[in-house]
């Protein structure tokens, strides 16, 4: 299920503006193809991101695989919760298991991304 009110990048994170905020995460294919998700490493709050550019990691029982910041922008807010109980990210990616909270840089943060349906193409293929 890939949820309709949301923007995707190519590298399987989601984006939902919320008041000019941006709240990202994985998606469930993602944490899906990770499997078990054990660990996560995210930037430090204040920290300005470069779309595209590698933010942190995930860690499962099965790799480790980098985190992109889908895009640019300050972070304002890390999921703190997640440090202690990374599984979240499994058991509610669209919820309870985002990883950070960005202020855009751009007018038009989500320009860039994949709408809802061009993302299920891109994991159907």
């Amino acid at each position: 299920m890939i949820p309709e009110d949301l923007h995707y990048s190519e590298e399987h994170e989601w984006v939902r503006l919320d008041d000019g905020i941006a709240v990202v995460g994985i998606t469930d294919f993602a944490q899906d193809q990770l499997g078990d998700i054990v660990y996560v490493d995210l930037p430090d709050v204040g920290e300005v991101l470069e779309a595209g550019s590698v933010v942190g990691e995930l860690e499962s029982t099965k790799s480790v695989s980098d985190i992109f910041s889908p895009i640019g922008g300050e972070v304002v807010a890390r999921n703190e919760s997640l440090d202690g109980a990374a599984e979240v990210i499994n058991s509610d990616p669209y919820g309870e298991g985002w990883l950070l909270k960005i202020r855009p840089s751009d007018d038009e943060p989500t320009a860039g991304l994949l709408s809802p349906e061009q993302y299920t193409s891109l994991v159907s293929s």
